[in-house]
């Protein structure tokens, strides 16, 4: 199986990139988790984007905050997947979702909510899984669940409340 990448703008970022990290080791998908800024080392970022896939990576999750050109620093030198999570900061993050989302055709990167790291890592499985139909027999197994859940806290709310 491919390994993901989660790269971080500052080692600030680790609390909410922690979150990627313990979705990923749920769905038992190998990482790698390095802080690289985009602005303070332009040249170890697009090396890591560059070497990626042939490092065995198949998609990169990028979390950065403020003006949050890691993700699309790390797009510009590949043609792997990449993913942005924007890290609030200033202006409860929306500058860096801003940045993260808005790039030129050409170089996409598949954005989140601010902070949630999550979904990234769940999207960075639903992309893997297109080639491991044991990783997206997980992910279906996932959705039952999570619908079961649901149903059974309505049908709880209906037997207690009405």
């Amino acid at each position: 199986m491919k390994k993901v990448a989660i790269i971080m703008g500052s080692d600030s970022d680790l609390p909410v990139v922690s979150k990627a990290s313990d979705a990923l080791k749920e769905y038992g998908i190998p990482y790698t988790m390095r802080v690289m800024s985009a602005h303070r080392c332009p040249t170890k970022v697009a090396d890591f984007a560059r070497t990626a896939e042939d490092n065995g990576i198949g998609v990169i999750i990028a979390a950065a905050g403020m003006a949050a050109h890691l993700a699309g620093a790390i797009a510009a030198n590949t043609t792997l997947p990449v993913i942005g999570i924007p890290v609030k900061s200033t202006l409860e993050g929306m500058d860096a979702l801003l940045a993260t989302v808005q790039m030129p055709s050409g170089i996409p990167v598949a954005t989140v909510g601010i902070n949630n790291a999550k979904n990234a890592a769940i999207l960075a499985a639903q992309i893997l899984a297109l080639s491991d139909p044991e990783l997206a027999d997980k992910l279906k197994k996932q959705r039952v669940k999570m619908t079961e859940e649901v149903n059974a806290k309505d049908e709880n709310l209906q037997k207690n409340n009405f």
